[in-house]
């Protein structure tokens, strides 16, 4: 699904972004709600990037990649924690393009979004590059979804990857006899 999100384009430069987990749901501009293998994900842009709570028996997992005011957790590269019974796993990667590679790429991934039945895509007004994207999927029993921000005045374009999956019990070695 492709929009054009209906606000002033908030997030000026790639090192405003900031990540946290298992924060209350934000205002969503736009909002798209999955049921993956009976767990509910819900894709949400925000004036200021991205949101996705995925909800099952287990718990809630809540991962937010946004402009945060008075946040002092940057995008870090990558992050492996344990979200009450859930693994989680994100890695971030900033590339820098050039303004004919960085207009391509940013035509190419809202083709691939904007059509797909689990994608979710916000163009900010004024410029058709400057966008959120996300793209979600199950598979084998783990939940990944990617993520897209793009930043034309400056050529970046931020890429996120999740994948959150059930914990793993550690078997204990006993026979019993």
């Amino acid at each position: 699904m492709l929009t054009t999100l209906n606000t002033a384009y908030s997030d000026t430069r790639a090192s405003d972004l900031a990540w946290a987990l298992g924060r209350e749901p934000l205002p969503a501009l736009a909002s798209l709600d999955l049921e993956l293998q009976g767990v509910r994900l819900q894709l949400r842009l925000l004036g200021a990037s991205h949101q996705v709570l995925l909800e099952e028996d287990r718990g809630l997992c809540s991962e937010t990649v946004a402009c945060i005011p008075g946040s002092s957790t940057p995008l870090p590269l990558g992050v492996a924690k344990r979200v009450d019974d859930w693994e989680y796993e994100f890695a971030a990667r900033v590339e820098v393009l050039p303004p004919v590679a960085f207009a391509g790429r940013a035509q190419e991934l809202l083709a691939l979004v904007s059509d797909h039945p689990q994608g979710l895509a916000g163009v900010f007004p004024g410029s058709p590059h400057a966008f959120t994207a996300m793209l979600a999927r199950c598979h084998e029993g783990q939940f990944h979804w990617r993520t897209w921000h793009a930043y034309p005045q400056d050529g970046q374009l931020v890429a996120t990857r999740t994948r959150v999956g059930a914990r793993v019990a550690a078997h204990a070695g006993a026979v019993r006899a």
